[in-house]
């Protein structure tokens, strides 16, 4: 287990050292497969709308992410969430 946390604080503290959005898309590039990234991006893409209040079909309709996937993160962002999607989204949005 302290391995996986290890090499969970090595990935958090690579990502934090990124400065633009090319560097970005630069690491994930060789780090994620193209599958684990639209992965990755489309959790977030189904948590902004989810955020935003859409309902499920059009969820499905506009990311074309399962119902699993859509209840998945409907449930981390009700019921098990660490705030991440949060912090994300007010920042992007511009608050603190």
């Amino acid at each position: 287990m302290k391995r996986t946390e290890d090499n969970m604080k090595l990935l958090y503290k690579a990502v934090l050292t990124l400065k633009d959005e090319k560097e970005c898309a630069a690491f994930f590039e060789d780090l994620c497969t193209p599958q684990e990234l639209g992965a990755i991006a489309q959790r977030l893409h189904v948590a902004s709308m989810l955020t935003d209040g859409n309902v499920y079909n059009k969820i499905v309709e506009e990311t074309g992410a399962s119902t699993a996937t859509i209840s998945r993160v409907n449930k981390t962002l009700n019921y098990q969430a660490a705030g991440g999607y949060k912090i994300v989204f007010d920042r992007l949005n511009g608050k603190k």
